[in-house]
């Protein structure tokens, strides 16, 4: 699984012209479910995603985790992060789950993140999904498990 993990100052999903989720400071994290990925990857990448040191403490050094400072988590799927860029012009997606296993472990994540974080939103699986944010900083990490 991997977890391109963004800190914002703000972010939201829109899909049809509709926002269905949004939050303040927080991170966003642009999820991709790969073949053989399992449940355990999933909250592994999340319990990774939450204690991830990418706030500003007191000195203004990052070590302050989403958990710490308890602030937004959006998490949104992306399975186009799963593609093999290596060679050529055209991106290869024969690494990435299929929509259906993909799906399901999306949204076994949602469900274990909710159950160890209170401040949780989702984009849609499979939808057309407009994404706005703001980074802060900016701040961004891949993180792979």
């Amino acid at each position: 699984m991997i977890g391109l993990i963004q800190r914002v100052n703000h972010a939201q999903v829109e899909v049809n012209e509709n926002c269905i989720a949004q939050i303040n400071k927080g991170i966003l994290s642009l999820v991709a479910i790969q073949k053989n990925d399992t449940p355990s990857h999933a909250e592994k990448l999340l319990n990774r995603i939450l204690g991830y040191r990418v706030f500003p403490d007191n000195n203004g050094k990052m070590n302050m985790s989403l958990q710490e400072i308890q602030a937004g988590l959006l998490l949104v799927p992306q399975f186009t992060l799963a593609a093999d860029t290596k060679k050529g012009t055209r991106p290869s997606f024969s690494s990435a789950a299929t929509p259906e296993d993909g799906e399901d472990l999306f949204a076994h994540m949602l469900n274990y993140a909710r159950q160890v974080y209170s401040n949780v939103e989702q984009g849609k699986f499979g939808a057309d999904m407009k994404v706005s944010l703001t980074n802060d900083g900016p701040v961004t990490f891949w993180i792979e498990v």
